[in-house]
């Protein structure tokens, strides 16, 4: 049986140089990660007021 993955990906744009939004399934969070090259990086997505941007989840199927 297969493992369910715990991160989605929401958004992708780019192909060198590439962002993308990530949600982790379990908690909500979302996370920007963005590459350029041989280069990356990952962060909390936040809000305008600093906070971390976390969509609902309401059961395992809401990201299908």
């Amino acid at each position: 049986m297969k493992k369910e993955d715990r991160f989605e990906c929401v958004y992708s744009q780019g192909a060198l140089c590439v962002t993308q939004i990530w949600i982790d399934k379990e908690t909500g969070v979302n996370y920007l990660f963005h590459e350029d090259g041989n280069a990356g990086g990952l962060t909390v997505l936040l809000d305008s007021e600093g906070k971390p941007v976390i969509t609902p989840v309401y059961d395992s199927n809401y990201f299908d």
